[in-house]
């Protein structure tokens, strides 16, 4: 259009045609063509004012873009790219006329493509520029630069998930990717866009970076990067930040009542993780949720009256009077008032009050009836002195001639033989006190003072009837004849449940659930004369019903008693093993029992003074001393870091179906024989064995995780996967286990099957505490392996012993102890002395309760020695005390075989 204009103006301007017809033909020619003169000559007007340049510009995908040049006023307009001019019929030109000022205003457009663009190589981006002409000379725009446009795909950087503390800072870094125009960036959080405008605590202006100031639990989330330029839009991968709140303990509570009404007991104080509450993963609060401190309580004394007073003069209404007061000693801390009244009348005249007697034929009526009560009294007394003297001569008759049938023998290194033969029966009572009983100790410990350690009776037994069915009668049963009824758990593979059963008659007797550390003892005189009872002692291997609370631990295992219809007279022995190291700083020990409803109650604090039970805590063991049969349990309350539970540590192994592989299994459980014996059980079904000796791991209550690795496998001969030589297992499933045994397998593989001995460590440790080092040497041939004793007391061959079998002491000797140390001493070498001299210092208020406290004694040092039957401890505690019979010391033995009856002390029986 421009170029058709030009030449039909060159015949009439003569003076401009010349230039410019030239330089028409030269962009009519081709692309080869001279460059064009920079100035044309002009007439006299202005220069050309660009009303609108053109813009850079970016080409996406495939398609074109356009620039446009606007000037006034202009003869022409045409563009150069890159140096060059662009070509005529490239141009699109369009001419119109300003309205107020008469000039000529032209517009041009060019296409540039992708393929000029990429065609292009030079040292600068590809641009374009047009230039005006006017009258008055040319003017040229400013250089606009053309791209292509692109974005790539990967970001350089995505954002980091992140786990921060409430108020931290957090910072999300993003590099978007590279792209033509650069990438704007937006950050998203869970999908929705986020505006730094609205929150002042985010900034995402900072080199595309998402920072949050102070970090709230509202900042949780999944965040997103987002990069966009006018290609495409691309999303990083999302980072999860996760503001956590680190639990925080809240004040104490006030210190609780003292828990013992009387004596010594506990108060505790109790705080909770709650200021604040661990959150999204926060750590829990360190230290202990309870403290507790010793606290004594006042004794409650209960009133007492005083002796009556003398009678007050008869009065004019035939009475006298007498008081007394509740002072002797008056009601204290809270005991309880005096029972009865303080005040009594009487009539002073036997009844024949002057005031009353209205006639004399009173009075003969009255007189006649003193007379018949008189007769009546006196013929009374005389058949009673009649009956009496009869009864006297059958007595005498029958003790003429005492029954000698009876036989008992007595073995072992320590005798204490029975004095019951016919000379000392004859010469003084059985339950006379000892004035001076005295105990002979020789260099080979062989101590004569009447006991036996090991006692053997031949003789009838009382007969009896069962508790049991209807309470129909069971006739009289020998003694031999109630052992037959004896459960045998020396199969105890084929067992699903560890229980012992026996009946048992007035003598008493001993229930072992084999080797668990679990037993009963029935005194003599527990259960009524003539009656027998079926009694049974069992272990729940179910799934306690008792759940500990916070940091609290089921300390062994939860052990039945019964029938639990029947209460004894005397109360019984029950031993539970237990896993704590026994210190009152550090543990808080509780006995509860299953109510018939199932849920469990305190029964009584270990270090409690009560009078209902008693708890006498061994190293590996409590002695419990009851009066009605169920279901208990012992509970542990760790009161510091310090407590300590005792683990027992024990290494398994057998060869796996690939005959490459052998299996080793630790096992990590309450320091307990029935917990052992669970294991043992379960490696005998898998074909498991015990490999070296089981250790003793001292497991604190620290919050710190179990580490169990092999270590030093011969490397030529064995290996192991790599990254599975040590395990970690977290503090609360070790502590918590309840009672179920920890079991951590590692399986290794021989280079070739000639490889038959197996040497390595097993190394088990408390992160910051105790270590234990298990050396195995074995051959992993069955025929080949040296077999590694269980357990130290083998008890399976007796689960069951009833009358004097089961008793260290003979009862006869038990019987003289009891009475010379039951009646009070002026010295005070009572039954107080023996207790001390048996360790037993704490709540004696229950044994003073008991009709015989001596006998109470001496069952709980039956039940404390019915392995070691250490009855040289005490023989040197009566000699200690100094009361010890003369004769006694002279007895001689006797021996009588018992064929079906063998002891062995080794065998802790």
């Amino acid at each position: 259009m421009g170029g058709g204009a030009a030449g039909r103006r060159c015949p009439e301007r003569l003076a401009l045609v010349l230039g410019l017809c030239s330089w028409a033909a030269a962009l009519r020619g081709n692309d080869n063509s001279e460059a064009l003169p920079e100035s044309i000559p002009s007439a006299p007007g202005t220069l050309p004012h660009f009303m609108e340049e053109p813009d850079d510009a970016y080409i996406i995908k495939s398609n074109p873009i356009v620039l446009r040049c606007k000037a006034m006023p202009a003869m022409q307009i045409f563009f150069k790219c890159n140096g060059e001019w662009v070509h005529q019929n490239e141009h699109v030109s369009e001419e119109s006329m300003d309205e107020t000022t008469g000039l000529k205003i032209r517009e041009v457009f060019i296409n540039v493509t992708r393929q000029q663009v990429e065609d292009f190589h030079g040292p600068e981006d590809y641009w374009c520029q047009c230039v005006a002409w006017s009258h008055l000379g040319t003017s040229k725009s400013r250089k606009a630069s053309v791209r292509i446009a692109y974005l790539r795909k990967n970001f350089e950087q995505d954002p980091q998930g992140k786990e921060v503390p409430i108020e931290g800072m957090i910072v999300l870094h993003c590099r978007p990717p590279e792209g033509v125009p650069a990438a704007e960036v937006e950050w998203l959080k869970n999908e929705e866009p986020i505006d730094s405008n609205l929150d002042e605590n985010i900034d995402t202006r900072a080199d595309h970076n998402l920072i949050i100031r102070q970090a709230r639990l509202s900042d949780s989330g999944n965040y997103t990067c987002m990069a966009a330029n006018i290609v495409a839009k691309r999303r990083s991968m999302s980072a999860t930040v996760v503001v956590y709140v680190n639990g925080g303990w809240s004040s104490w509570t006030e210190w609780s009542n003292c828990n013992a009404r009387c004596g010594r007991g506990w108060q505790k104080r109790s705080r909770t993780c709650t200021n604040p509450a661990p959150l999204n993963g926060g750590a829990f609060c360190e230290g202990m949720s309870v403290q507790k401190i010793t606290c004594t309580s006042l004794c409650p004394v209960d009133g007492n009256w005083e002796v009556w007073s003398e009678w007050s003069v008869c009065s004019p209404e035939c009475e006298h009077l007498r008081v007394r007061e509740c002072i002797a000693p008056p009601p204290r801390n809270g005991g309880k008032y005096c029972e009865g009244l303080s005040q009594e009348s009487e009539n002073c005249t036997e009844g024949l009050c002057i005031q009353d007697i209205e006639n004399a034929s009173d009075i003969a009526l009255y007189s006649g009836l003193g007379a018949a009560v008189i007769a009546v009294a006196v013929l009374v007394v005389g058949v009673t002195l009649y009956r009496r003297s009869q009864s006297n001569s059958l007595l005498l008759n029958s003790s003429m001639q005492p029954d000698l049938t009876v036989s008992r023998t007595y073995s072992g290194p320590i005798c204490l033989q029975d004095p019951m033969d016919k000379e000392l029966m004859t010469e003084s009572s059985l339950f006379n006190p000892l004035s001076d009983i005295k105990v002979k100790v020789h260099s080979s410990f062989m101590v004569s003072l009447g006991v036996t350690e090991r006692a053997e009776y031949h003789g009838k037994a009382h007969s009896g009837t069962f508790p049991h069915g209807n309470n129909r009668a069971f006739g009289t049963i020998q003694a031999r004849n109630k052992a037959t009824y004896i459960q045998n758990l020396s199969s105890i593979s084929t067992q699903s449940e560890l229980k012992t059963t026996a009946i048992f008659g007035h003598l008493g007797g001993r229930l072992v659930v084999p080797n668990t550390g679990v037993s009963l003892l029935i005194p003599h005189g527990a259960i009524p004369e003539e009656s027998s009872w079926e009694i049974y002692l069992a272990i729940n291997q179910r799934e306690s019903s008792l759940q500990p609370e916070g940091t609290d631990v089921l300390l062994g295992p939860e052990v039945t008693c019964g029938p639990s219809d029947v209460s004894v007279s005397t109360p019984f022995a029950l031993t539970i093993p237990h896993c704590a190291e026994v210190n009152s700083e550090h543990w808080s020990i509780h006995l509860k029992k299953r109510t018939q409803q199932g849920k469990w109650e305190e029964v009584m604090s270990v270090e409690e003074e009560t009078t209902s039970c008693y708890c006498l805590l061994d190293p590996y063991a409590c002695h419990i001393l009851l009066n009605s049969f169920g279901t208990y349990a012992l509970i542990g309350e760790p009161i510091s870091d310090c407590a300590v539970r005792q683990l027992k540590v024990a290494v398994f192994g057998c060869l796996s179906c690939n005959s490459l592989d052998y299996n080793l299994r630790v096992y990590c459980m309450d320091n307990t024989p029935c917990s052992f014996q669970e294991v043992v059980l379960d490696e005998r079904l898998q074909g498991g064995q015990l490999l070296e000796e089981p250790k003793l791991l001292h497991f604190k209550g620290n919050t710190f995780s179990l580490q169990i690795s092999v270590l030093d496998i011969p490397p030529f001969l064995w290996r192991i996967k790599p990254f599975t030589a040590c395990q970690e297992v977290p503090f609360s499933r070790v502590w918590c286990s309840n009672q179920k045994p920890l079991h951590c397998a590692f399986s290794l593989e021989r280079y070739t099957p000639a490889t038959t001995q197996l040497s390595c460590k097993i190394c088990v440790r408390q992160v910051k505490g105790h270590e234990q080092i298990l050396q195995i040497q074995t051959s992993i041939l069955e025929s080949e392996r040296e077999s590694i004793t269980f357990f130290a007391h083998d008890d399976s061959n007796f689960p069951a012993q009833m009358g004097a079998k089961a008793f260290k002491i003979p009862y006869s000797i038990r019987q003289r102890i009891c009475a010379t140390f039951d009646t009070p001493n002026a010295k005070g070498k009572d039954w107080q002395m023996l207790a001390q001299k048996n360790s037993i210092s704490r709540n004696l208020s229950y044994f003073a309760t008991q009709s015989s406290p001596s006998a109470v004694i001496l069952d709980l040092w039956e039940a404390r020695h019915q392995h070691d039957g250490d009855l040289d401890s005490l023989a040197c505690a009566l000699e200690e005390i100094g009361r010890t019979h003369s004769k006694i010391s002279d007895i001689t033995e006797t021996e009588i075989e018992e064929p079906d009856f063998n002891y062995s002390r080794q065998n802790g029986l």
